[in-house]
């Protein structure tokens, strides 16, 4: 498999609004792996090729948050502004930690948010794996191509992407048990690395 972000065609599970504490009932199924990082390192590439690998379903919470709209991230972001995407993007986080059993893959802005990061420690704190995939500016840049889809890089993308992640890295570091960078990695190496330290935490569990 070539980098590149595969089409999404499943349908997202409704999704309640999340207010209060973070809930206290322990979650009936949960993601098996949750992919966070920036723009270009393959979140959605890898996602598709290690639910492929596992025989497992993967799901997005940036389609969710479309799919819940009816409209297109570009579209919230210009209509609505980024605090009501951040708000969607929350519910679709809260309701995929809860209901999907397979690959999840964040939108590159979903972990910023404390309460996200919570929600993130707690499925961690179970048997739940994030992983950072990390990307140089280059790299992620040829990777993404036209970039105008993309709110937060508009026309200057490789400049904002530097200063997105002075923002982010840190947040990526302190939320994944497991940090790969992806930029001169093909996306089945990225892969074996994912599924062998499963292999490690569950040896680590008997």
């Amino acid at each position: 498999m070539t980098w590149g972000a595969p089409v999404m065609t499943a349908d997202p599970h409704a999704t309640p609004s999340p207010s209060g504490p973070l809930p206290s009932d322990p979650a009936v199924v949960h993601p098996v792996v949750v992919l966070v990082g920036p723009p270009g390192s393959g979140k959605s590439t890898v996602a598709q090729a290690l639910a492929d690998r596992l025989g497992l379903a993967r799901r997005d919470t940036d389609h969710d948050v479309e799919t819940g709209a009816g409209r297109t991230i570009p579209d919230i972001f210009a209509t609505d502004g980024e605090a009501v995407f951040r708000a969607m993007e929350t519910d679709a986080l809260y309701t995929a930690l809860r209901t999907h059993d397979g690959i999840l893959s964040l939108g590159g802005g979903a972990p910023l948010a404390a309460y996200n990061q919570e929600l993130l420690a707690q499925y961690e704190a179970g048997t739940g794996l994030v992983v950072f995939l990390d990307v140089t500016p280059d790299v992620a840049v040829a990777r993404m191509g036209d970039t105008h889809g993309r709110p937060l890089l508009g026309d200057a993308p490789r400049e904002r992407f530097v200063a997105l992640m002075a923002d982010r890295r840190e947040t990526y570091e302190k939320v994944a048990g497991l940090h790969l960078d992806t930029s001169s990695h093909t996306v089945e190496s990225v892969v074996d690395a994912i599924v062998a330290h499963l292999g490690s935490l569950t040896k680590d569990q008997h």
